[in-house]
């Protein structure tokens, strides 16, 4: 391995795409630490806190830091989304999608201008809701006499800079994507998620103990040896299901030029378990935190200690908004596993079209044995592919719930159960497999073995 490393800093263009990616990186990381000129250092609120940790593992941020990256990557991810769902169902952006390279060029220009409309959308509410909704968070120079409201003009000159912090962002995912190695959104999603494990770990090494099955949150011996081997477990379960194929056999037909005979071999068509990605995990997660933060704000709302009827709605909707926000109570582990299994059909039947593939075949004089080419080609795709959906959304399920299971039963923080699974350990995977990938390629041209070979 080390002989493979070396080989890597040997190539000129390779060590030159490797170090420009980790400058860029780093100007990203030393961006997150610096806040907003009239935002101090404050603690929020925990049920806020806790909606927040789970956008931030997308964002590329810490929603919490109000920062000049307060909003992190996030615009540009959700006009993506917008994108590639219009793609779908608008024949413009579907016509635009198979004009191949010019197309895609457009629908990146349209996504820029989404992207910057949507930083002002979020950007005002992120400001409303997170910044000023607490008090400890501003600097009352920059507010209004005697109440907790910066100035309209600060107002727009913060809405300004994570605006311009957020396309900054997506500037150096381009960058990356174009002069160095990887996929630059995803690398910079990756980096805030890996900038995490350190604390998670000062975490861990505070709560440790000597003794065994220590109180609830201390982590004794016995412990820390379940923890490592359950890791270990979790990253070999998401490794194998990401890579995990179902190859269904083609053949391609024969055809003669002159005296030579060609085609006739036999292929394999790889359809992915995991087909829908992590996104099924983070719709699920984010649309169940809303009903939680709006039964618990009508609660607040209903209070009133002269009628016991208002009193009575309140304790129901505080009711119903803890089981939600939870992430430990049955309602919220039932809801976010249906949620799961439905957003992975979802966006399955979005980003796979069987009858599109089944047309591809056809035009390239390929062939399914047994299945005739055109619509029994499509519905036999179909039919596979709604099985290994059922698996791939199960095994999705499973490590969504995984860093519950292992925070309640072990009594360990969420911090540092969350590495054991959810979405932050999904997106590391991937694109650790995806920049691998890339570097063999490299490799792989200048007759080196790749960094997977034995």
């Amino acid at each position: 391995m080390w002989e493979k490393l070396r080989v890597i800093f040997t190539i000129p263009e390779l060590r030159q795409k490797i170090l420009l990616t980790l400058a860029l990186l780093g100007v990203y990381r030393i961006g997150y630490q610096i806040r907003l000129p009239m935002v101090n250092a404050g603690s929020g609120d925990g049920q806020l806190n806790s909606f927040l940790d789970r956008f931030s593992v997308l964002a590329a941020t810490d929603l919490r830091s109000v920062t000049i990256f307060g909003m992190g990557i996030m615009p540009y991810i959700s006009a993506s989304i917008v994108f590639q769902l219009l793609g779908s169902v608008w024949k413009p952006i579907e016509q635009l999608r198979k004009e191949g390279q010019t197309g895609m060029r457009k629908i990146n220009e349209y996504t820029r201008y989404l992207t910057v409309l949507l930083c002002i959308i979020q950007g005002w509410v992120y400001l409303k809701f997170v910044v000023m909704g607490d008090p400890t968070r501003l600097a009352p120079q920059f507010c209004y006499p005697g109440t907790s409201e910066l100035h309209f003009g600060w107002q727009i000159t913060a809405i300004m800079i994570m605006t311009c912090g957020t396309v900054f962002l997506m500037w150096l995912g381009e960058q990356i994507d174009e002069y160095g190695i990887g996929n630059g959104i995803s690398l910079l999603i990756m980096a805030g998620i890996l900038a995490q494990m350190p604390a998670a770990l000062l975490d861990l090494k505070n709560n440790m103990t000597t003794e065994l099955s220590g109180s609830s949150g201390e982590i004794g011996p016995d412990k820390l040896i379940v923890l490592a081997a359950l890791f270990v477990a979790v990253v070999f379960g998401v490794v194998f299901i990401t890579l995990g194929q179902r190859r269904i056999q083609t053949q391609s037909a024969k055809h003669v030029r002159g005296r030579r005979v060609y085609g006739g071999t036999k292929q394999y068509l790889p359809l992915r378990i995991n087909q829908a990605g992590v996104m099924p995990i983070i719709f699920a997660s984010s649309l169940l935190m809303l009903p939680g933060i709006l039964f618990s704000a009508i609660s607040t709302w209903l209070i009133d200690p002269e009628s016991t009827i208002k009193t009575a709605l309140s304790e129901f909707f505080g009711m119903l908004g803890s089981g939600f926000t939870s992430q430990q109570s049955l309602t919220f582990i039932l809801m976010y596993i249906a949620m799961i299994f439905f957003f992975c059909y979802f966006w399955t039947s979005i980003t796979f079209n069987p009858k599109e593939m089944s047309e591809n075949l056809k035009d390239h004089g390929t062939f399914i044995p047994g299945y005739r080419p055109g619509r029994r080609t499509a519905d036999y795709l179909e039919k596979v592919m709604i099985r290994i959906t059922y698996v791939g959304a199960a095994f999705l399920a499973l490590v969504a719930i995984v860093p519950t299971l292992i925070s309640t039963q072990l009594g360990v923080s969420y911090a540092v159960a969350s590495f054991y699974g959810g979405t932050g350990l999904l997106i590391a995977v991937s694109v650790a497999f995806d920049l691998i990938q890339k570097i063999d390629n490299h490799l792989l041209m200048r007759n080196y073995k790749g960094l997977l070979e034995s």
